[in-house]
């Protein structure tokens, strides 16, 4: 009999929020368990193992981040949606650092398959259809925007931008401006 309270939504959310706190590799079922005051083995009836505890916070934070960057799309176009996507992408990430680097978990196919990431690919393709980008270029700028955003944030993260007085704010908004104008000029095989 499961522990009056204890759901797997329940369970997530907790872990999520407790992966804020002290970082995803630092939540475990036992870490959990504590948190609830329950033995390791009663949550077991919910989850799997660690890692499908990881799993489900990436779930969760993929399909919190897509509700955002939703928001922050409605009615934009341009370098208007580009740049509330990519401030909804930073925001998140600052706002739970735990959560976001869950969302760097290697999904399986079909687990990928069924998450938010779907919709995260849509509203950014959305995005470069106002850039005039066709196959196979916007699969090529889906992965550079990606990559911006993920190594800018992450670096921001980590205080690598410290050692210069320019604020990062700065840095980021010529960041996007620069996007911009690529994602205008795209250039031709």
């Amino acid at each position: 009999m499961a522990r009056a309270g204890l759901t797997v939504e329940r369970l997530t959310q907790v872990a999520a929020d407790l992966a804020d706190e002290v970082g995803v590799e630092n939540v475990t079922v036992a870490a959990l368990a504590r948190h609830f005051g329950v033995k390791d083995a009663s949550l077991y009836f919910h989850l799997k193992n660690a890692h499908d505890l990881r799993v489900r916070i990436a779930l969760l934070a993929l399909a919190e981040l897509a509700d955002q960057v939703a928001d922050a799309l409605a009615g934009r176009a341009g370098k208007d949606a580009l740049v509330a996507f990519a401030n909804a992408y930073r925001d998140y990430a600052r706002r739970h650092p735990g959560r976001y680097a869950a969302m760097q978990i290697d999904l399986d196919p079909e687990t990928a398959a069924a998450s938010a990431g779907i919709r995260h690919s849509e509203m950014t393709r959305a995005i470069l259809r106002g850039y005039r980008l066709a196959e196979p270029d916007q699969t090529d700028a889906i992965r550079m925007m990606h990559s911006t955003f993920h190594g800018f944030v992450s670096l921001e993260r980590t205080g690598s931008f410290r050692h210069t007085p320019r604020p990062t704010d700065d840095s980021w908004a010529r960041t996007l401006d620069a996007l911009d104008s690529l994602l205008r000029n795209w250039p031709q095989p």
